[in-house]
C-alpha cells in the first residue's frame, strides 16, 4: 500500500491559519526590536520541526538532505546574489566548472576545490569571512560529508549556510540542477529526535507559498524518515524564537478513542 500524502493527515486550513499567526507575531517582534538588535541574531525562517519516534541511524544522520520545496527561499533577485561552489578538484576541476556556469550564464560568483577550502581557510577568521561573502554555498556531493570538518563551527553550528548538495556530472543539466538545488531546503536529521527543515523566510515568501512549501517539505520529509508516516510523532511550525504551533501530532487508537469520548 502506498504511504499518505501529507495532504492526507494534515489539515490545510489549521495550517494556514498557523502560518499566518506566525507572520503577525513576526511582524509584531520587527516592530517593537530594538535598533540596536544585532542583525546576525535575526533568523527570519520559518521552519517546520520534526519529532521522530526513535532516533534515526547514524547513516541518516551523517549528511544533509535535500528537500525539493515548491518557492524558493532566496530573495527574488536570483541573479544579484553571490554563490559559491564547492568542487573535489579531482573529477570536477575548478577551472572547467568555472568554464561551465559561465557559459551557462550561472551567478556562481567563485568555484573553490577542496583543497584549497583546506589550506586557505583554517582559521576562524577565514571560515567567518568565506561565510559572510556568500548568500548561499553549494557542494558536489562527493565532498559534502567531508565539509563539517573542514568549514567547523562557523557554518554548521546554527546551520544557516551549510552547503547545499548538487549532483553535477559531465552529462547532466547543470543549470537545472543548480536551480532545483536553488528551490531547495535542507534537512540535518540530528543525534536525538528532533529535527527541522526550512519552509518560509519573512519577507520572501508569502502566506500561500509558505504553505505550498510546507505540505511539498513533508512529502519530502517522509522519503527520507524511517517508516515514513509511522516514524514520525508530531509535526510544528516555527520561527527560530516562537512558539511552535502543532500542526500534527500521532496518536494511538486507544488515544483517538479516549479523545472522542
Amino acid at each position: 500500500m502506498a504511504a499518505s500524502s501529507s495532504t492526507d493527515r494534515i489539515n490545510k486550513e489549521t495550517t494556514r491559519k498557523a502560518v499566518n499567526a506566525l507572520l503577525r507575531w513576526k511582524k509584531l517582534q520587527l516592530q517593537s526590536d530594538s535598533p540596536n538588535t544585532h542583525k546576525e541574531d535575526n533568523d527570519d525562517f520559518i521552519y517546520l520541526s520534526i519529532t521522530l519516534k526513535k532516533i534515526p541511524p547514524k547513516n541518516l544522520i551523517a549528511t544533509p538532505h535535500r528537500i525539493p520545496l515548491r518557492y524558493s527561499l532566496l530573495p527574488r533577485d536570483f541573479y544579484l546574489l553571490n554563490l559559491c561552489l564547492i568542487v573535489d578538484g579531482k573529477k570536477i576541476k575548478s577551472e572547467l566548472a568555472r568554464q561551465k556556469l559561465k557559459s551557462l550564464d550561472m551567478p556562481i560568483k567563485q568555484v573553490l576545490k577542496l583543497s584549497k577550502l583546506k589550506s586557505d581557510y583554517k582559521s576562524f577568521d577565514a571560515k567567518k569571512k568565506l561565510f559572510d561573502s556568500f548568500d548561499m554555498f553549494f557542494a558536489v556531493k562527493d565532498v559534502v560529508p567531508l565539509l563539517p570538518e573542514v568549514l567547523g563551527k562557523v557554518f554548521y553550528k546554527k546551520k544557516r549556510k551549510i552547503p547545499m548538495p548538487v549532483h553535477l556530472s559531465g552529462d547532466c543539466n547543470w543549470k537545472e540542477e543548480i536551480e532545483r538545488a536553488c528551490t531547495s531546503s535542507l534537512l540535518c536529521l540530528s543525534g536525538g529526535t528532533c529535527s527541522a527543515v526550512r519552509v518560509g523566510r519573512w519577507g520572501v515568501t508569502e502566506s500561500k507559498e509558505i504553505v505550498e512549501n510546507l505540505f511539498t517539505a513533508i512529502d519530502g520529509v517522509l522519503e527520507i524518515v524511517p517508516k515514513k508516516w509511522g516514524g514520525i510523532r508530531a509535526l510544528h511550525l516555527k520561527f527560530s524564537d516562537s512558539l511552535a504551533l502543532p500542526i500534527y501530532e500521532h496518536r494511538t487508537k486507544l488515544e483517538a478513542v479516549g479523545k472522542e469520548n
